[in-house]
């Protein structure tokens, strides 16, 4: 990185791999000419994206905000952002931002921006936090300086507020979430970072046992009458206790459960918070996967049934809603038997699919400590 000249502000977007890298580079590409529009006075913003995983091995804040210090300096710049999709807690709340004006550096926690428009989140709190780490030098040129972090990208659901700082901690502002609004926000943002929608494909064994479970029970005719005899409220236990068998098999057989090693109240708010998000993204894939059973299922029923044969098994015509019924029916009875395929898959195959690169890191780290 250059060194900053009077005019030009040089500033580094510090991310981790994998999903905040991405959303670093898209940042990179559209805030130089947003700052400079925003700033005024002809300054010129470099804007430089360094992928590194600073949060390695730890969730510790002043640990990261010191890495983030040594990056800066390495880096020769005026202004370090510094983005992970790792949630991270400040005096037992959900930390947003960290900004410390004397070191010119912020560290963003994108999963407490939410799961609906991160993106376009992420660049407001950046762009507004270079604005106030930059606003030093607009002081020393006689100038009103530009202090307003978290501004416009905060909303009725988006509870963003100052939180407390300890004396000897090198932030000098913090932004944080709080109350059921501020964990669901919280919640959301991580099952975004896990993106639930990799474990369909990731589930590719399960998907073959869900499927010919599937195509045999739609031509059998004990499942037709079953499925003419049920009601909608026993269609829908039906759905919901084969999506949780699936649910729960998923997380038991790959050992997806986070057990706290710690006994402290904070250790134990944490691990709920990422059994929690876990829950959320096994059963996102897994009703992704349940709705695309039912439509195949539907479809083959169409072409493979015969209403006379049909009509003679369960005494019923074979109308629209019969066809319905039966796929509803048989998506059920195929996510059970997916269930039992998805032993064949390796449990590093489903937790890669199931979780975020940062995730995958944490665990392991959480392992070998369990291990030594």
């Amino acid at each position: 990185m250059r060194v900053s000249s009077q005019d030009v502000t040089v500033m580094a977007l510090l991310a981790d791999p994998d999903a905040p890298t991405q959303i670093a580079q898209r940042v990179a590409r559209m805030l130089p000419a947003r700052l400079a529009g925003t700033s005024g006075r002809g300054r010129r913003f470099d804007v430089e994206v360094v992928s590194e995983p600073f949060t390695a091995g730890t969730e510790d804040l002043p640990t990261l905000t010191r890495r983030i210090v040594e990056r800066r300096s390495a880096e020769n710049g005026d202004v370090v952002v510094a983005l992970t999709d790792l949630p991270l807690r400040a005096h037992g709340r959900k930390l947003v931002m960290d900004l410390s004006h004397e070191h010119g550096l912020a560290l963003l926690s994108l999963p407490s921006l939410g799961s609906l428009r991160l993106r376009r989140r992420a660049l407001r709190a950046v762009e507004e936090a270079v604005l106030s780490l930059a606003g030093p030098r607009a002081t020393e040129a006689g100038e009103p300086s530009q202090h307003q972090p978290l501004g416009r990208f905060t909303g009725r659901l988006a509870p963003v507020h100052p939180g407390p700082i300890g004396e000897e901690e090198t932030a000098d502002v913090r932004y944080v979430v709080t109350g059921p609004r501020g964990y669901l926000r919280v919640l959301g943002g991580m099952v975004r970072a896990n993106r639930p929608w990799r474990l369909v494909p990731g589930l590719s064994k399960a998907l073959a046992a869900a499927l010919a479970t599937g195509a045999v029970a739609t031509v059998n005719s004990t499942v037709w009458s079953l499925a003419a005899s049920l009601s909608t409220p026993r269609l829908v236990i039906a759905t919901v206790g084969s999506v949780a068998i699936m649910i729960s098999w998923l997380i038991i057989d790959a050992e997806l459960w986070h057990r706290s090693a710690e006994g402290s109240p904070e250790a134990r708010k944490r691990a709920a918070l990422y059994n929690a998000s876990t829950i959320a993204t096994v059963g996102i894939g897994v009703l992704v996967c349940y709705v695309g059973l039912m439509v195949i299922n539907w479809v083959w029923a169409l072409f493979i049934l015969n209403d006379r044969v049909f009509a003679s098994m369960t005494r019923t015509p074979l109308h629209a809603e019969e066809y319905l019924t039966l796929a509803w029916f048989v998506a059920s009875v195929a996510t059970v038997g997916g269930a039992l395929g998805s032993g064949l898959e390796s449990d590093e195959a489903i937790r890669a699919a199931a979780c975020s690169k940062r995730e995958q890191e944490r665990r392991r780290m959480l392992q070998d400590d369990h291990d030594e």
